[in-house]
């Protein structure tokens, strides 16, 4: 009876292991392209030598909506030193739902919509919303939120990475 209790605990250590390791948070970015509300498309690819923040949201999810308008003022304070942003809809938020939401906020960065889900499926199966993912000028991923950042702190942290080389 020990030993199986032994062998069931190594084995979910080992699972658990694989699925942190697995899963994005460090490492590259994934190599996705955004359709963007205006027709055309950015890959992670264009987005090297910049500092981009990931934000998977929907027009239903009242974080999101709560959390919009200091995502505005992080782009706006910083996108003149090579920070940007994507916000991404899920596949679930009706596109026109999105545009609308877009065009009343007057949302200043690319706004994708990922009709798929391919996009969220890629970048580690985003289901949650808020879920934000902070990429630096390399490409690799140095910081996932799920739910509204401390914006104190991801502040100090797209200092820190528009600093670096």
């Amino acid at each position: 009876m020990k030993r199986t209790l032994y062998l069931a605990a190594a084995v979910v250590v080992l699972v658990a292991s694989w699925l942190l390791l697995r899963s994005p948070g460090f490492g590259p970015a994934p190599q996705t392209s955004f359709v963007l509300l205006d027709g055309s498309t950015r890959s992670t690819a264009d987005f090297r030598g910049k500092v981009v923040l990931v934000n998977f949201w929907a027009t239903t999810c009242t974080s999101c909506v709560a959390e919009m308008p200091k995502l505005v003022a992080t782009f706006e304070k910083y996108r003149e030193r090579g920070y940007d942003t994507v916000a991404v809809a899920m596949s679930y938020d009706p596109p026109s739902y999105v545009v609308r939401f877009t065009e009343s906020r007057k949302l200043p960065f690319k706004v994708a919509i990922d009709n798929t889900g391919a996009v969220a499926g890629a970048w580690g199966d985003v289901r949650l919303t808020p879920t934000t993912y902070l990429v630096d000028k390399r490409g690799e991923i140095v910081k996932r939120y799920v739910g509204e950042p401390d914006f104190a702190e991801l502040h100090r942290l797209i200092e820190e990475l528009l600093a670096q080389a």
